[in-house]
């Protein structure tokens, strides 16, 4: 969450940083690579393509974002790591402009591959529901 005016700053790329969402989508990708440096019990996996996606709210930006690989493990820790350095970097180049951001609700919403097989989060009514 942070300030309409901050939001209004980044999508018009007028923020004395430079371009957040390039550079956060940059941070992603760099992220991503190197979680199993920054994740304790991760192992070190291939890499194949990661994506990192932002849709603007009026008050929030919203980051997406996917890894792929050609091993037979899951990479949803890649996923995020993309995701939540993205939402620092933004943070990051933004705080001179807005002290009240909050990243929030970074979660695991599709998974395919590894062990564990393919899981997609939804939303009901009720709540979140778990489908396999």
């Amino acid at each position: 969450m942070m300030a309409p005016a901050t939001t209004a700053a980044i999508a018009a790329n007028a923020t004395a940083k430079g371009d957040v969402l390039a550079t956060a989508r940059v941070a992603g990708i760099q992220a991503a690579k190197a979680a199993a440096t920054l994740l304790p019990m991760a192992h070190q996996v291939l890499v194949g393509n990661v994506y990192v996606n932002f849709t603007i709210g009026d008050v929030y930006i919203e980051v997406e974002a996917g890894v792929d690989t050609v091993d037979r493990t899951g990479v949803e820790m890649e996923a995020l790591v993309s995701v939540t350095m993205a939402a620092l970097t933004i943070y990051d180049m933004c705080k001179s402009i807005d002290r009240t951001m909050t990243v929030e609700q970074v979660a695991l919403w599709e998974k395919s591959g590894g062990r564990s097989g393919a899981w997609r989060r939804t939303l009901d009514e009720d709540g979140v529901t778990d489908s396999r």
